[in-house]
């Protein structure tokens, strides 16, 4: 391992990319995953961990702007969730069945395990409310970026992931930090072969701004070879919602 490779966090990062029904708004979906949601899986995990079962030690969401584009948008959303290990892969997608109003609101997901690994870990702003209950609570006051990786045909992921950590990842950094991005974090698919996505990259800055001068600066570095950046899925978001943190 190379001096420049960030630590991987312990453990497992899953994420559940969400995307509300035909006939369903965002707001809807929004306040139905915050309202009804959110304090469900906040209470089912600290019941877990109560009772010595395994549970999520953070629980996080980000909540993706729409799109801008006129294109479809892929997804509203992912939940990200922290577990000691990873969680198997359910015969069935979660809300297949509902359980509750926001899974009658969104599609039908799965779970995505990731490693995770944080290279700039620019402090984020939590005030939890003194008025009502502190979690969940939101977050925002910055401008973050989200890739969802695409890989070309055939890729080698072995070499990918080396490439990414070894090469991709000193560049982005260095960069983020030439034009003030503060938090920088990388997951990489525990199973690519069989997701959709080799990975995910999260980029924060404090405003809009720091986001254009980071496409003004950022160099090739050699991930084009695996990297279908065509399909490669990126987001803009203000605003997070936070569950456990």
């Amino acid at each position: 391992m190379t001096a420049s490779r960030p630590s991987q966090t312990p453990g497992a990062k899953m994420m559940f990319p969400i995307k509300r029904r035909a006939t369903t708004s965002r707001e809807e979906l929004i306040a139905h995953w915050f309202a009804n949601h959110m304090p469900d899986v906040i209470a089912a995990n600290q019941n877990a961990a109560v009772e010595g079962k395994r549970h999520a030690e953070k629980y996080i969401a980000t909540l993706f702007d729409p799109s801008s584009s006129g294109k479809e948008q892929v997804w509203d959303g992912v939940a990200q969730l922290w577990y000691d290990q990873a969680m198997p892969r359910p015969d069935t997608p979660h809300g297949t069945t509902p359980r509750d109003t926001f899974q009658e609101k969104a599609e039908p997901y799965m779970p995505w395990g990731t490693r995770e690994y944080v290279v700039m870990d620019g402090e984020l702003p939590l005030r939890p409310p003194t008025l009502n209950a502190p979690f969940p609570c939101t977050r925002s006051g910055f401008f973050k970026v989200t890739f969802m990786v695409a890989t070309k045909q055939g890729t080698d992921f072995g070499a990918l992931f080396d490439h990414w950590l070894d090469g991709h990842i000193p560049n982005v950094r260095q960069t983020m930090e030439a034009v003030g991005g503060f938090r920088y974090v990388v997951s990489h698919s525990l199973e690519p072969e069989a997701e959709a996505h080799a990975g995910m990259a999260e980029l924060y800055f404090p405003d809009a701004d720091g986001w254009a001068a980071y496409k003004d600066h950022i160099k090739e570095d050699g991930m084009a070879q695996w990297v279908d950046w065509q399909s490669t899925l990126v987001f803009y978001s203000g605003t997070e919602m936070v569950g456990i943190p």
